[in-house]
């Protein structure tokens, strides 16, 4: 699972988040953890990734993330709404100041028409100097391939997603 690509993705990652004191929180379901497990690879990561969340079910994001049942009622497990909701909720439930949420249909089966397999959807937030959450920037991405190639698009995403937002934190 690990590949050079990946590995260097974490090495960027802990460069930026060091030399901006920022510490990582994950929020993850469909991915099952593979964002953390990339980003604790780097030798230090204990420097800047806090914990992550692997809630895989409705229950679960809404028992230790704070999803609200009515939005993923309303817009689904699988919606921006709900991957907004999830890094708001990995911020408030841990000691980071940054965090990123992925959740989505990696397949092989349980994609609908509006909701295709490969749909996934992304959030980042983070905590402005007052410690108080910025409004997630949240997004939605339909990838191609079977579940592997899905999943490890979704993760890089992700990750290159946050070092972007890292680098726009005034």
């Amino acid at each position: 699972m690990m590949d050079s690509d990946l590995s260097a993705l974490s090495a960027a990652l802990g460069q930026a988040c060091r030399a901006r004191k920022l510490v990582i929180a994950t929020a993850e379901s469909c991915t099952g953890g593979w964002a953390a497990q990339v980003i604790t690879h780097t030798p230090g990561s204990s420097a800047w990734f806090e914990r992550g969340f692997i809630t895989y079910t409705n229950v679960s994001k809404t028992d230790m993330l704070g999803v609200r049942m009515n939005t993923i009622t309303q817009f689904g497990a699988v919606s921006p709404e709900t991957a907004g909701e999830m890094a708001q909720g990995a911020l408030e439930h841990s000691h980071a100041s940054i965090s990123l949420a992925i959740t989505g249909v990696a397949g092989p089966t349980g994609g609908s028409p509006d909701k295709p397999v490969g749909t996934i959807c992304f959030a980042w937030c983070w905590r402005e100097g007052t410690g108080s959450l910025v409004t997630p920037a949240c997004q939605r991405r339909l990838f191609p391939g079977d579940r592997e190639a899905i999943r490890r698009q979704s993760v890089i995403h992700a990750l290159s997603g946050l070092l972007e937002r890292i680098a726009a934190i005034p």
